[in-house]
């Protein structure tokens, strides 16, 4: 997030350039349009840039809640968007791959809108312990509190992994938090606010109860959908991220024809996860062979669900 002219479109040629090397073909669909809806909506704006940028002057006493919206997809220049697009176009691929693109979508959505959130309550706070209403009126504008949050869920996934910051190796654990003070440093002009709060809502979806709200809320929607359909059930659990299917359901599973249906007593939790895969993993995809609904709705990849166990089993045995 940062306050900056429009500049020259230098950054915009950067930033096509790199799309047209990385190929169109190898960008998820998702990412695709997220950083195609940023560079239209540079080039073509929703709102002025002071009447789209978010703080608590504007959004909370003038209660002008649109620049919730407005604030994570305009930027200030072209530098500003390449940057911003630059950095999202490697993290939003990879994490596509990952969890899948209707769940990261709705990860985006929910990370856009809670960043703006905890900035303003945050700059509320600072009001208040200061009594300095400039932190009231402060402006902020840009995807770059998204990326913060993005930065830590993907420094999740790679917990034993190092990053290099202008040469120095830095754990993934404590990354975000360097590159916060640093960016700080080297560019006063951007919001430390904003980014601090990305990291927030990072942590409160890898650390804290957001993911579980998440599932429960997309569980709830999914289980609107097919509640006609007779043959499906829903798990206790609402949403879940272990839904291992052929093809791909979240919240929704039809038995297989020639099983029983399996019994958790007694076993622990890495147990029921590691079975629940084993039995989607041996249906071969026969679910969606047999006339059941298409796939829908949030869901995350086989590759995830594993490498959740895997960090489970790490935090057990650390523990």
């Amino acid at each position: 997030m940062r306050n900056r002219q429009r500049g020259s479109h230098l950054g915009l040629l950067l930033l096509a350039s790199q799309v047209f090397q990385m190929g169109l073909d190898n960008i998820p669909p998702v990412t695709l349009a997220v950083l195609g809806l940023n560079v239209y909506l540079y080039l073509f704006p929703a709102a002025p840039l002071m009447q789209a940028c978010v703080s608590v002057q504007q959004a909370y006493w003038l209660k002008d809640w649109r620049r919730l919206l407005l604030s994570p997809l305009h930027h200030a220049d072209d530098w500003h968007l390449y940057f911003n697009m630059a950095s999202f176009l490697w993290k939003g691929t990879k994490l596509e791959q990952r969890l899948g693109g209707p769940w990261f979508l709705y990860l985006l959505s929910v990370f856009s809108l809670l960043t703006g959130l905890v900035y303003l309550v945050l700059e509320a706070l600072l009001t208040e312990l200061t009594q300095d209403h400039s932190y009231s009126m402060a402006c902020a504008v840009g995807f770059s509190g998204v990326l913060f949050a993005l930065k830590v869920l993907s420094n999740h996934y790679h917990p034993g992994g190092v990053t290099y910051v202008m040469g120095f190796p830095v754990s993934n654990r404590y990354v975000s938090w360097v590159e916060l003070v640093l960016i700080h440093i080297t560019s006063p002009g951007t919001s430390f606010v904003g980014h601090l709060a990305g990291i927030l809502v990072g942590l409160l979806y890898t650390a804290g109860p957001l993911k579980a709200i998440m599932k429960k809320c997309a569980g709830s929607v999914t289980s609107n959908g097919y509640n006609s359909q007779s043959n499906a059930y829903y798990s206790s659990s609402g949403f879940s991220d272990y839904s291992g299917t052929g093809g791909g359901y979240s919240g929704y599973h039809q038995p297989p024809p020639d099983h029983t249906t399996s019994h958790t007593g007694g076993l622990t939790e890495e147990e029921q996860i590691e079975a629940a895969i084993r039995n989607s993993l041996n249906d071969g995809g026969q679910t969606s062979q047999r006339g059941a609904p298409p796939p829908y709705g949030f869901r995350l990849s086989q590759e995830a669900i594993a490498e959740d166990i895997r960090l489970r089993r790490l935090r057990r045995f650390d523990s």
